[in-house]
């Protein structure tokens, strides 16, 4: 509705951006590179944050910038995720049939890998999104999997991805150390700072092909403030502020509309 309004070809704060044109800040620069690493080396890593930091861009991300030649990435989001579906989860996206049993199934998983590896040259990489989710008997399962050819080597990368409470109310108690001790990378993705925060918007609104000013700095400085620097909230302020600039003939959105929309038209303006 809004974007022939300001001359935009695209929606600007959609959830479905394509993801070469995703902002990446220092901070998500810094945890991409860490998880190329960990491809490469078949680490096990951990990647927390909290709700709305970007997760789910991380991982559009990540996948897009490995290499098909050379890797093959596994991804799973289950928040009742066992052991057997697991393996049966990962062997279904390799083409396989699972088998019936656990200790089947992970054979068959090794097996595949192996085959994946010496056969077609390509390093394994799995992704375990809402980690947080997932139960003990299941992490617990990490530590059996990775316990490989005597604990001489890694079957495949493993990257654990979920909120901040994975790490801070399940794997650092005593009960997961084994776990914690296996864990060769732990990254976090912050929230943006200010000046992120406005080239976030900007990245966005550029995406969607508009060429004036729509945000003054104060209104800038307002959804910052509002969203806490978190890109889910910033979306959300911003979608609603150009449509409610829209809805009135505006043509450039100060920080009074901002804080109106967020008084009246939002739920709330942090969750």
């Amino acid at each position: 509705m809004y974007e022939s309004f300001f001359g935009m070809v695209n929606t600007p704060f959609a959830r479905n951006l394509p993801s070469d044109v995703l902002f990446e800040n220092p901070a998500m620069q810094d945890v991409l590179g860490r998880l190329r690493y960990v491809a490469d080396k078949k680490l096990f890593a951990v990647v927390t944050s909290d709700p709305g930091c970007g997760k789910s861009t991380l991982l559009r991300k990540f996948n897009e910038q490995l290499p098909r030649d050379d890797y093959i990435m596994l991804y799973l989001s289950d928040s009742k995720l066992t052991p057997k579906w697991f393996y049966k989860g990962l062997l279904e996206q390799l083409g396989m049939e699972s088998g019936f049993y656990r200790g089947d199934a992970k054979r068959q998983l090794q097996k595949a890998i192996e085959i994946v590896q010496g056969l077609h040259k390509k390093r394994v990489v799995c992704v375990l999104d809402e980690a947080h989710l997932l139960d003990k008997e299941m992490l617990e399962e990490f530590r059996f999997m990775l316990n490989y050819r005597f604990d001489s080597e890694s079957p495949m990368a493993l990257v654990l991805v979920g909120q901040t409470e994975l790490w801070d109310t399940k794997l650092k108690l005593q009960r997961y150390a084994a776990i914690r001790q296996r864990i060769d990378m732990y990254c976090t993705i912050p929230p943006l700072d200010r000046a992120d925060c406005e080239g976030y918007i900007r990245a966005h609104l550029k995406y969607a092909g508009c060429t004036q000013e729509l945000f003054t700095d104060t209104a800038l400085d307002r959804v910052y403030q509002l969203s806490s620097g978190i890109p889910r909230m910033i979306n959300r302020i911003c979608e609603k502020s150009l449509m409610y600039a829209f809805q009135h003939q505006k043509r450039l959105i100060d920080d009074h509309m901002v804080s109106y929309v967020a008084d009246h038209e939002m739920l709330a303006t942090s969750e």
